[in-house]
């Protein structure tokens, strides 16, 4: 193995700069995010940028499975998982995922989304 390898980069280390929750996405940068521990501002914390998660899903949204999904910052309580022809706007990431199941357009559902391990487009 390289000599130089620091991590398998799965997981991301940052300051999540608001209270957050476990089980939480919030973008880092250009990378979609789960937190896996409750944090805080301040305190730097542990972040999945790739993996299958459970994600809040726009109502309106319809996606295909193996679509590319965007990051909809705005929407929801903390953000909300939308299909790949939202007009993007500041705070967004356009194809930050990949639907790991197909959904309708439904109310109040999750959906299964595979984090893109390398970054998305940041508005």
């Amino acid at each position: 193995m390289a000599n130089n390898r620091e991590q398998n980069g799965r997981r991301i280390t940052f300051d999540p700069g608001a209270t957050v929750v476990s089980g939480q996405a919030v973008r880092v940068g250009s990378l979609l995010v789960i937190c896996l521990v409750d944090g805080v501002t301040g305190v730097e914390m542990e972040g999945a940028v790739s993996e299958v998660y459970s994600l809040p899903k726009l109502d309106a949204a319809v996606i295909a499975q193996g679509d590319f999904v965007d990051w909809d910052s705005s929407a929801g309580t903390n953000g909300e998982i939308d299909d790949n022809a939202m007009t993007a706007a500041a705070g967004d990431l356009s194809d930050c995922g990949v639907a790991w199941e197909g959904k309708g357009a439904t109310t109040g559902e999750n959906i299964l989304v595979k984090l893109n391990a390398f970054a998305g487009t940041a508005t």
